[in-house]
């Protein structure tokens, strides 16, 4: 049975709910809620954690680490040693400052560009996960710290239009998942066409 680790990066508690920072636990809960997956907690991995069995032979443990962003690889690493899962089966849901919000890319190599879960990520797995980037920029307005930036709330606006493309964010993970993600990035990483 092949195993595949889908991680949402982001940081625990009420407090943080609704930051920008938090965009990959939202899409992983956005994905749970159609299928009826239940988190559960787990101690051991430090982490809330669901099952879900995608296609026969084929499971998909969709993961939030309760490590806080910047300690997010040792939960990974700890879950991804256990089920025997290396790096290419393991994606990572983020928040990427420099794409813009409403739109997704996808991509298996690169540095973490200043984010601190990626960071920790490479530092416990090393490189070859797959990175599901959403977008949350542009950084507005410009001089705003970037720490500040991703640990604010969407304004209602960024809200509103965050939720609006969450089917998109769904279908584009589906497309990791089902197809690969080579076949994911032709898909989604090209510029939309003016309409």
């Amino acid at each position: 049975m092949s195993i595949l680790l889908v991680v949402g990066l982001g940081n625990p508690g009420r407090e943080y709910d609704g930051t920008r920072h938090n965009a990959g636990f939202a899409v992983l809960d956005a994905l749970a809620r159609p299928l009826n997956q239940a988190w559960e907690r787990s101690r051991r991995f430090e982490a809330d954690l669901t099952r879900w069995d995608a296609a026969p032979g084929r499971t998909v443990l969709l993961v939030k680490p309760l490590t806080f962003m910047n300690g997010s690889g040792r939960a990974v690493q700890a879950l991804a040693s256990f089920h025997r899962v290396p790096p290419s089966a393991t994606v990572a849901v983020y928040d990427d400052l420099n794409i813009a919000l409403g739109l997704v890319k996808v991509s298996v190599t690169g540095s973490a560009g200043g984010h601190n879960g990626v960071a920790s990520l490479l530092a416990h797995l090393g490189d070859g996960f797959v990175r599901y980037r959403v977008g949350i920029g542009p950084k507005e307005p410009p001089e705003i710290d970037m720490a500040d930036f991703v640990l604010g709330r969407f304004t209602p606006a960024q809200q509103t239009l965050f939720n609006q493309h969450l089917d998109h964010y769904i279908t584009g993970l589906r497309h990791v998942l089902d197809d690969g993600a080579d076949r994911a990035m032709n898909l989604l990483n090209r510029r939309p066409t003016a309409q």
